[in-house]
């Protein structure tokens, strides 16, 4: 999943955490006002997104904001927390052809691989999608090595109480991510989902390690392939997503960054349209016909002035609505730096600031559900909304 990091300055205060932490696995905060889209009695039922609580509360690469992300640890806590779904699995090739959990194909910063000397000569520089990176990257490693790696922080400045757990947890495969999702679903006697994102695909498939194909094999082996498959896969490549509905039936979404970027398999095959041109009626309706969804930034939802105050909401809700798709915008956080303006408090980097006001707005707006750094604080954002 993207990221909307900061550059202000960073500092080292805290705040407490904004409201109590969920109890128990399943509960999730609320006095049953939560409903799920297909209506009365649909989130008992097994199968299908519109059996999903709404507004959706997705744990972004787990609890990330209690957690190292995209850790084992980091996806149970997003359960504990009362999550209704974990996105367990930005995923990322090794060099022999598994499949495993990080941020991003370089993991230097969120692993402990530049202490390690035997994997020093292994730093190098990529062109990644058209920008130079200097690091440590998955596609160099076997997975018997990035085994041996630990994972950490990856933004210590605005979370230096995650880095107490610096060194604690591997990193995980997806198929380890399949098993984990079966055994947390008997242990806690409802159906946990996962939403995992393919990075980088056109990236991976010039190196011969072709995304779509494995992830598709995966969910075959384990009988995750279907329309009603507890499994969303999303990629912020439109044309990877097509190649995905060509081998399964699981539902899928099409994530968009900045109006005016271009995916980068778009820049590739020389298509001009930007996310401006995908997110018309004409580009929505195109996505619905391979795809039940959208991840758009928050930004595309209620743009910011110049100054990061939120402005009037776009369009954007209703237009996806009118053609079908669900819209799973991305990614609230709690600390300062990553809230619109008003609803920070003080310049503390790591601080947290009125992060509840923040989700009454966005929820405010129709969107299907939101992913979350701290879902404990997103579920009791919706008891709020849907309360009243």
């Amino acid at each position: 999943m993207g990221t909307q990091e900061s550059n202000e300055p960073q500092g080292t205060g805290r705040r407490a955490l904004l409201g109590a932490a969920v109890l128990g696995a399943g509960a999730l905060g609320l006095s049953g006002t939560a409903r799920a889209a297909d209506g009365p009695g649909a989130a008992g039922r097994a199968g299908g997104l519109r059996s999903l609580p709404k507004p959706t509360i997705i744990g972004h690469r787990g609890a990330s904001g209690h957690r190292p992300e995209h850790t084992l640890a980091s996806y149970q806590l997003a359960l504990d927390l009362g999550a209704d779904i974990v996105e367990a699995g930005d995923l990322v090739p090794t060099r022999d052809g598994h499949l495993v959990c990080r941020h991003e194909p370089e993991i230097g910063g969120t692993t402990d691989v530049a202490s390690r000397p035997g994997f020093a000569g292994r730093r190098t520089t990529k062109v990644l999608d058209g920008v130079s990176v200097t690091g440590w990257f998955t596609e160099d490693f076997t997975l018997a090595e990035l085994k041996t790696l630990r994972a950490t922080e990856r933004i210590p400045a605005n979370r230096p109480h995650n880095t107490l757990y610096d060194g604690r947890w591997e990193i995980p495969t997806f198929e380890e991510v399949l098993r984990w999702q079966d055994e947390q679903t008997r242990a806690r006697g409802r159906q946990v989902w996962i939403y995992p994102e393919m990075k980088h695909p056109t990236y991976f498939r010039k190196l011969g390690l072709g995304l779509e194909e494995r992830v598709a094999e995966l969910l075959h082996r384990h009988g995750k392939d279907r329309r009603t498959s507890p499994v969303i896969v999303q990629s912020f490549e439109p044309t990877s997503v097509q190649r995905l509905n060509r081998l399964v039936d699981n539902p899928l979404v099409v994530l968009l960054s900045g109006p005016a970027t271009r995916p980068w398999d778009f820049v590739e095959t020389g298509d001009p349209r930007t996310v401006a041109d995908l997110v018309r009626p004409a580009g929505l309706r195109e996505i619905a016909s391979y795809a039940q969804g959208i991840g758009p930034t928050l930004d595309l939802i209620v743009p910011k002035d110049a100054s990061g105050r939120l402005t009037r909401p776009t369009t954007l809700v209703a237009d996806a609505h009118k053609v079908g798709l669900i819209l799973h915008p991305w990614t609230l956080r709690n600390e300062n730096p990553f809230l619109p303006a008003e609803f920070r408090k003080g310049t503390d980097a790591d601080a947290y600031g009125d992060v509840f006001g923040a989700y009454r707005v966005y929820f405010a707006t129709g969107i299907d559900g939101v992913f979350t750094d701290q879902p404990d604080t997103g579920v009791l954002a919706r008891e709020d909304f849907v309360n009243g």
